[in-house]
């Protein structure tokens, strides 16, 4: 008898437990989430919008080099059209291996290091790499943070309950940023 005295008080105390702060927890992570990836797209954004500049200046110098300047062109086109953030994260890989090759293509030609517009746009371009990094990383902490309460009790439930997916996608470097950039000084 004195159980069922308790029943109700302990139930009242899981209902506060995982009340509707849990369900409004779960929404403000998921708007982190699009927050810190929005950022991400901004940062891409810039990049993209940077980079044409920056190969024209080097165009000047390396005319012969025109393969790496298709292979920018066509990767900037992929993440300028990419639809889904799948496609956003390959096609952003994609041109992060086009600017290594330029960056490498940069260092056979001394002068053009020399030139202060070339200078200054690798100094915007640095700039947007370490934003892009930044954003990057805020972006897997948004999702990281997510993915955990989601998974776990009582935000498991509170991400059915309300139709949340059950994890979001981490932005992940493809296989070939593991390859160190072969960097000459010789011509």
């Amino acid at each position: 008898m004195c159980t069922r005295q308790w029943l109700p008080v302990a139930i009242l105390a899981v209902a506060a437990g995982c009340g509707p702060c849990g369900y409004n927890r779960v929404v403000g992570e998921e708007q982190q989430v699009e927050a810190a990836w929005g950022q991400v797209e901004n940062q891409l954004q810039r990049r993209a919008d940077l980079i044409p500049n920056l190969v024209e200046v080097v165009k000047g110098y390396a005319t012969h080099e025109k393969a790496v300047f298709d292979n920018i062109a066509d990767a900037r086109s992929a993440m300028v059209g990419a639809g889904s953030r799948a496609d956003k994260i390959a096609a952003s890989n994609q041109l992060d291996g086009a600017i290594s090759r330029l960056l490498v293509v940069t260092e056979n030609y001394p002068q053009l290091k020399a030139d202060g517009n070339f200078q200054r746009l690798m100094d915007e371009l640095a700039g947007t790499e370490n934003r892009l990094a930044v954003s990057r990383n805020r972006y897997n902490e948004a999702v990281q943070q997510y993915n955990t309460d989601v998974r776990g009790i009582p935000g498991s439930w509170w991400a059915r309950i309300g139709g949340f997916p059950p994890q979001k996608d981490y932005f992940k470097s493809d296989a070939a940023a593991k390859t160190v950039p072969k960097v000459s000084f010789q011509r």
